[in-house]
This record gives structure tokens, C-alpha cells and sequence, in this order.
């Protein structure tokens, strides 16, 4: 990776780490989340459109903002019903987790990437820290009874964000060969916007609505920023970087939502997980220096 890309993905990774950490710290997730995407599209609208005049996207382009847009769509949906339903150092690891598992086999297979030895062990070293810091005391349980987790629906909802995680990385590795990255991903919040409302309004009061915003809107505020500039940098690392790299590479930030889950929140932080981190780190590393 080139010492741009690096350098994106990290202040992309620490972003990430931050908005995840204020949509558990929100007393419902789910508006929270929601208000942030309204935020972002409200405060970005004026860059989105000045994008929009002097680099209008393609027929291909609006076809891959069209399945992005689905597809986080779920991506939201999916990651706030987790944070409501398990801690934030479970479910954070969990979802970036398994996406970083299935984005290089994406990448191989889908858009032909090559990946160096070098690149695996980094990714593998990443595998291998989530694991550790997320069953670090229950490996005896997930031996005898590998599927006893599932019965956490905090855990199902983590699970499946991880799929969604890989294939919108892929497609949208794709969509920023058409479309500017920052566009591309004002579009991607308006699915935060847009999609989540339906579900929202079925779900809560507007009583709730009001009363998540009253309560939290200068983190909403912030959160909704930070989400936007986290996968804009990730977008624009895109141009510089393979996916198979980019895409493990920021499960870096996995580090710093674990310590801000056992800092800020008071999550439980114990050997497993400080060496667990450890190890992604070094598998960040790894990823980092690869050819």
C-alpha cells in the first residue's frame, strides 16, 4: 500500500471508531443512526451538489449508486439493531470482522485482484485478533456448542452486517471508477436517510424521534460528520489501493472501538482483548508493508 492510502485509512479508521461509539452511546441506535445520516446530508448538501454539476455521474455510476444505496440500506439497519442488542466490543468485531474474512475472497474472485502472501498473513493475523478478542474465555463453549452464540440476536444482526460490509466494499471499489469518492458517498449516507425512514417510523414514536434529538443532537451532529469523512477516505483510498488491502487494513480501527467500548463505556477489557488487539494491530501492520 502506498503511504497515501495508508494514511487515509487510518484517519478513516479512527473516524469509524468514533461514530460506532456514539450511535451505542445514543439511548436508541436506531434514531440515533438515523439522525446522524440526516445530519451529514443535511450539512454536506452543498459539496454533494457543486460534485454533482462539475463531475455528473454515468450511467454506469448511477448504477452503482443505486446498489450501494440498497445495499446500505441494510448495512444500517442491520449494525443498529446490533448495537441494541449486544455491547459495542462484541458486535463491532464481529461485523468488521467477517467482512474483512470475505472481502479478499471477493476481491480475488470478482474483480481478479492479485494478493500477495505477505498481504494473507496480514489478513489472517487480523481474522485471528477479532477471534481472539470477541470468544477470548468461552473457546470451550464455541467448541462443544458452535452454535449456542447465534442465540444472541445482537450477535445474528453482527453477523450478518459482516456480509453486507464485503460486498458493498467490492462494489463500491467498482462505483468510484465512475463516480467522485465524497459523491459517491453522499449518496451512501442518503440510504442512512432515505431507507432507514420507513423502518424508523414503523418502530418508534415520533415522541422517540424528538426526543433522541434533544437529548444527543451535538453527538449526532459530530457522529454524522465523522461517518461521512470515515467511508469518504475509504473511497478515496479505493483509487490508491487494492480492496483486498484497503478492505482488512481499516479493521484497525477495530483497536480503537474496543478500547473506546472498555474506556468510555465501562465494557469489560481483559487479557483476551488486549491481546487480541494486539495481534490485529500487528496484522495491520503487515497488511501495510505488503508489495
Amino acid at each position: 500500500m502506498t503511504g497515501a492510502a495508508i494514511g487515509l485509512v487510518l484517519l478513516s479508521a479512527l473516524a469509524h471508531a468514533s461514530w460506532n461509539y456514539f450511535a451505542k452511546h445514543g439511548k436508541t441506535p436506531e434514531l440515533f443512526t438515523w439522525w446522524m445520516a440526516l445530519s451529514a446530508n443535511i450539512i454536506m448538501a452543498p459539496l454533494a451538489i457543486v460534485l454533482l454539476i462539475l463531475n455528473t455521474p454515468s450511467v454506469e455510476g448511477w448504477i452503482f449508486i443505486l446498489a450501494t444505496w440498497l445495499l446500505h440500506i441494510a448495512y444500517f439497519m442491520g449494525l443498529s439493531r446490533a448495537y441494541a442488542n449486544t455491547d459495542l466490543s462484541i458486535a463491532y468485531p464481529l461485523a468488521r470482522g467477517l467482512g474483512l474474512m470475505l472481502i479478499p475472497v471477493l476481491g480475488l474472485l470478482w474483480l481478479g485482484e492479485t494478493i500477495s502472501a505477505a498481504a494473507w498473513i496480514g489478513a489472517a493475523l487480523i481474522l485471528t485478533g477479532i477471534f481472539t478478542l470477541t470468544w477470548w474465555g468461552r473457546f470451550k463453549a464455541l467448541i462443544t456448542s458452535p452454535g449456542w452464540f447465534l442465540n444472541d440476536i445482537g450477535v445474528r444482526y453482527a453477523l450478518a452486517t459482516g456480509i453486507v460490509i464485503s460486498i458493498y466494499s467490492v462494489v463500491d471499489k467498482q462505483g468510484v471508477e465512475h463516480v467522485t469518492p465524497f459523491l459517491y458517498m453522499y449518496f451512501v449516507t442518503a440510504a442512512g436517510t432515505l431507507g432507514m425512514l420507513p423502518f424508523v417510523m414503523r418502530d418508534f414514536s415520533r415522541a422517540q424521534f424528538a426526543s433522541e434529538w434533544r437529548t444527543y443532537r451535538a453527538t449526532i451532529v459530530a457522529g454524522g460528520l465523522l461517518q461521512f469523512a470515515a467511508y469518504g477516505l475509504v473511497l478515496t483510498a479505493f483509487e490508491l489501493a487494492r480492496v483486498s488491502y484497503v478492505g482488512p487494513f481499516r479493521e484497525i480501527g477495530i483497536v480503537a472501538g474496543v478500547i473506546m467500548g472498555a474506556v468510555l463505556l465501562k465494557e469489560p477489557f481483559g487479557r483476551g482483548r488486549i491481546f487480541g488487539a494486539g495481534i490485529i494491530g500487528a496484522g495491520a501492520i503487515t497488511i501495510a508493508l505488503a508489495p
